[in-house]
């Protein structure tokens, strides 16, 4: 399954870059993040409890941040395991100045399921894809609002 979308979040883009790769916002926005661990510089660990239709379950979770070209651009590789199956994903993140204080993030995502949860139909994961892209996005927007009304 593939998708792309893009968001504005709140702060110039240097800013915006580097609260997306902070572990502690990672943990607060991932859906269902029960455990987060710093393994190396931009390699993580994770334990999921997600909750969406057949794709309920628990899922531990790889993520590395990968190609990056500082400010401007990373990957993400995620490979996460669980009862209901296994999910790979990559996603290339690109930042962009907006205007006004913000950043335009664009994203592009390859993911490929397997097990169980495979069988539920490309349709079915492509929206469940998109629900936990959105609510990730949806979260980090809330927290860089957070931190810039703190300063």
């Amino acid at each position: 399954m593939e998708g792309k979308g893009k968001i504005n979040l709140p702060g110039n883009k240097k800013e915006v870059f580097e609260e997306m790769l902070n572990p502690e916002l990672l943990e607060k926005c991932i859906m269902g993040c029960k455990e987060f661990h710093v393994i190396e510089n931009n390699k993580y660990k994770a334990e999921l409890s997600v909750g969406i239709a057949a794709v309920k379950g628990k899922y531990d979770a790889d993520i590395n941040v990968k190609n990056i070209a500082e400010g401007e651009s990373y990957t993400l590789v995620i490979h996460g395991e669980g009862n209901p199956g296994l999910v790979d994903a990559v996603a290339d993140i690109t930042f962009e100045e907006n205007g006004n204080d913000d950043t335009l993030v664009k994203y592009e995502y390859q993911a490929d399921a397997g097990g169980k949860i495979a069988s539920i139909g490309q349709r079915m994961l492509g929206g469940v894809a998109k629900l936990v892209i959105n609510d990730f996005f949806k979260k980090a927007k809330n927290e860089l609002k957070l931190k810039q009304e703190a300063v």
